[in-house]
């Protein structure tokens, strides 16, 4: 049991290091890298083996990835609703009609645009300025993800 026990808090220790070190850019990083430490470590302690290490340390890492991912995804969409929300439009109060547009986004979510017409002209919520009713994929390039 002792040389058990030492295994597993040497994992728990080093990867306690790597977190604190190691810099990560995203959520799904950090996350495989927790994940891959716990998955060692549990690994460690119920297959008392190299090899149950490391397959602890591939699944946790696996999963923490997973969770991470959906954790940027989130922050990403925050960020992108935050930007859209935030910026002035440079244009007069509405006079002309509106039209909401939903636009299908990577993940098959919907996302609402609503589009005024004035004259011949389109503007969208940023204020940019369409000659014709614009495309799905024209709005999805600027309000999709």
């Amino acid at each position: 049991m002792g040389k058990a026990f030492f295994l597993t808090g040497l994992v728990f220790a080093l990867s306690a290091t790597l977190i604190l070190t190691v810099g990560c850019e995203s959520d799904a990083q950090t996350d495989a890298l927790i994940g891959g430490a716990i998955g060692a470590g549990v690994g460690q302690a119920i297959g008392r083996d190299t090899e149950g290490t490391l397959i602890g340390a591939a699944v946790g890492a696996g999963a923490g990835y997973v969770i991470g991912a959906q954790s940027d995804k989130k922050k990403a969409e925050q960020q992108r609703q935050q930007e859209v929300y935030s910026q002035p439009v440079n244009q007069p109060a509405p006079t002309g009609s509106t039209e909401t547009v939903w636009i299908t986004n990577s993940n098959g979510s919907k996302t609402s645009v609503i589009l005024r017409k004035e004259g011949d002209s389109w503007y969208g919520p940023k204020g940019e300025r369409y000659d014709t009713k614009p495309t799905e994929e024209q709005l999805r390039a600027v309000y999709g993800f």
